[in-house]
Order: structure tokens, then sequence, then C-alpha cells
């Protein structure tokens, strides 16, 4: 369920010039595809959390499914870059279903701790995701055209479909649907959005997602683009900075044995800190080129990865009846 957007996102990225070939579009066009996608999800979540606590878990990821798997039909079909825009739209609107409930899952069955170390065991499949997708967008690419990809995904959102169906039990629990019944939606997020602990937590983990999302939109301009890199050889290098975001996954949850999600927060926000820096002044003066950006790039996204799992946890710490 959680790889729903870092497949949607990556698969098709190698793909993306292909597109600007075949729909006659310019980059821009293209890579407005992946900010209108960003949008959705944006936008979906805030229906998604608050129906799962009312009407349960299942239900709002299987229409989630079903609304993903009818978008990429329309995406593969798509025969205008307008059309490809609107219709990334609507998958992004089904596709995100399965993270916001697959993390309030995590939150019915464990405590804050262990809640960030199971986050971070769902964020090593958020890291393979990465790996995977782009590379296996490449091989689909060397035998058939871009609308492959798309059919591809709408099979991946037929399978998730089942597995839900067949082998998910329900977690939500009857004080979380008393909860929820009790209010309206609008109500229960002016509940949330009144807490400053929780609102410290959103802002950490808004801040730490836009590094994440503005490396993977501008990433293709930038390394096939700027630095003449190939479709294959940037899915190489995507995948070896997904490796980062793995490895720092399972650095957290070994320093969650020591410190508290908190503390780890801290730290890793502050060499998050550095590391941008130290990239951003790279990028501006253009000193070592992609010798120094690149790496650079992988330090701060290891941070991303450290920070991820432990605002999210504690963000579902400050109300678990409303962890929708």
């Amino acid at each position: 369920m959680t790889a729903f957007a870092p497949m949607s996102i990556d698969m098709y990225l190698p793909a993306q010039t292909s597109i600007v070939e075949a729909l006659g579009a310019s980059q821009a066009q293209v890579e407005l595809t992946l900010s209108t996608f960003l949008l959705g999800m944006a936008i979906g979540q805030f229906f998604y959390g608050s129906a799962s606590d009312r009407f349960g878990r299942r239900m709002p990821i299987l229409i989630g499914c079903g609304i993903y798997t009818i978008a990429s039909v329309i995406c593969a079909l798509s025969s205008d870059i307008n059309a490809l825009i609107a219709a990334r739209f609507l998958q992004a609107l089904g596709g995100c279903a399965g993270g916001v409930v697959a993390r309030a899952i995590v939150r019915d069955n464990f405590d804050h701790r262990d809640t960030a170390r199971i986050l971070s065991l769902l964020m090593l499949v958020m890291g393979l995701a990465p790996i995977l997708a782009p590379m296996a967008g490449s091989l689909v690419l060397q035998v058939a055209d871009w609308r492959a990809i798309f059919w591809c995904l709408a099979g991946f959102g037929i399978l998730v479909a089942l597995a839900v169906a067949f082998r998910l039990p329900e977690s939500r629990s009857e004080e979380t649907a008393a909860q929820a019944r009790s209010e309206n939606p609008f109500q229960a997020y002016l509940a949330l959005l009144v807490q400053p602990r929780l609102i410290g937590y959103l802002l950490a983990g808004a801040l730490n997602g836009a590094v994440l999302f503005t490396y993977i939109s501008a990433s293709p301009g930038l390394i096939m683009g700027i630095y003449g890199v190939g479709p294959m050889a940037y899915a190489w290098l995507f995948g070896l900075n997904a490796v980062g975001i793995i490895g720092a996954n399972q650095v957290n949850r070994m320093l969650l044995r020591t410190w508290s999600p908190d503390a780890v927060l801290k730290g890793a926000s502050t060499a998050g800190i550095v590391f941008g820096a130290l990239l951003l002044v790279a990028s501006i003066t253009g000193v070592g080129g992609a010798w120094t950006v690149l790496p650079l790039l992988f330090l701060t996204l290891t941070t991303y990865a450290l920070m991820a799992g432990n605002t999210t946890a504690g963000a579902l710490s400050c109300d678990p009846r409303r962890a929708g």
C-alpha cells in the first residue's frame, strides 16, 4: 500500500523524454504531470484519513485502488498532454489512500516508540520502490513504449486491491469509530490543528518532504538534462540515493533502541540543515560540478529518511483516536 506513491512517481520518470516526443509536449508540461500528481496526493489525504476513522481501514483502501486503477488506464490511453495531466491527478487521488491508511493501521497496533520503528520498516518499502521502479520503467521502455508503464501500474492497483480484500484484517477500534461519528471531519481537523505539538511535527514533516519531492521533480532535468546522463544510468543514480534512504532507515531503527524519536529527529534535522546548506552553496557556485552536487544530495536525502518515520510517529502520538 505504501508503494503506490513511489511506484507512480518513479516508474515513469525515465519515460519523460519519450512522453515529450510522443505527445508533442514541452518538458515543462510533462513535469506538470508530476506536480499535478503531488497535488492530488496532498488533497486526497484529507478525505481518506477521516473516512478510515469513520468507516474502517479496508473500505477507503479498496475505493482508492479502484480509482487508481481506472486512472492508470486513462493515462495509458491518453493522446494529449492535458488528458495525461488530468488523469495523473485522478491517479493520485486514488493512490494516496494506501499511504494514509497504512500509517493509521500501524498506530492502531503500536505505541509511540514502536510506531516509529515500524514506520521505518514501511520506509524500506518506499526506499525499495525508487530503486526498482525506475529500473523497471527503463526495462519496459526497452520492449514497449511509455504507455506500457501505466498499464503495469494499473495491474499493480488490481493486485493491491486483491491483497487488501482477502488478506488485510480490520484494525480500527470502536473508540476511534465512536470519536469519528461524534464529529464531522472539519471539527476533527480543527481539533488537531489547535495542538502546538502536532503543528511542530507537521511542519517538520512538510519541510522534510519538500526536500524529497523537490529532488524527485527536478532530478530528471538536472541529471539527464544538465549532466547529460542516459535513462538507465539515471535509474541507477536514482536507485543509489534510494539505497541511502534504506540504510538511513535501518540506522534509525537502531538509534530508537537507545534514544527517543524526538531526540533522533533533532539530530537528523540539524544534519539536514548542514548538508542542505552545503548543497546550496555547491549548486550556486558550481564548484566540482556533479562530483560535488550528487554526493551532497545523497547525504541530504539520508537525513530525510532519518526524520520521516519520527515526524509521522510523533504526529500520530498526539491524538491516537484520530489516527486517520
